[in-house]
């Protein structure tokens, strides 16, 4: 099983003013498909607020995935790539470029959102819109890999590395 944690970019959850829509949803989903969640949080959109949590998240050794969600688009508070790329040490632009792409061929906006993904240490960090069907969406498309990266990024040289996850 994969240990994850959830990290909502949005200051209006933060503060009070907006519900979260979109946790038990995400929250089951990530059960249902063997995704451990260790930690579920909400943040400020704040760069420095992002990037220093973030680098608290990685040092945890147990924890293999970090999903943000919201934060990925072109608004003035849109941070979370840039709080991504302060914090890990390689990208893999791959999946943020097949995000888009899946998420292209149900809406037209998907090409706004700047999210990508990386590693720091043996954590990966992968940026998810702030839509909670979008999240999910977005999770679907590398979900069938996630056990071969996790695999890879952790140094394992057998086992389920090199089978990744059916697609659903």
């Amino acid at each position: 099983m994969i240990d994850v944690a959830v990290v909502v970019i949005n200051s209006k959850i933060c503060s009070g003013e907006a519900e979260d829509r979109g946790k038990e949803n995400l929250c089951r989903y990530l059960e249902d498909h063997d995704l451990r969640l260790v930690g579920y949080e909400v943040l400020p959109d704040d760069r420095a607020v992002i990037r220093e949590h973030l680098v608290s998240l990685c040092e945890k050794q147990d924890l293999q995935v970090i999903f943000t969600i919201g934060g990925t688009g072109v608004r003035p508070t849109d941070w979370v790539p840039e709080a991504t790329r302060d914090v890990i040490e390689k990208e893999i632009p791959g999946i943020g470029e097949a995000m888009r792409a899946e998420s292209l061929k149900k809406m037209r906006t998907a090409m706004l959102s700047r999210g990508t993904a990386g590693i720091r240490g043996k954590t990966m960090v992968v940026n998810l819109p702030g839509s909670p069907k979008g999240a999910i969406d977005n999770v679907s498309t590398f979900l069938p890999i996630l056990d071969h990266l996790v695999g890879k990024i952790s140094g394992a040289s057998s086992g389920k590395e090199g089978k990744g996850r059916r697609a659903e």
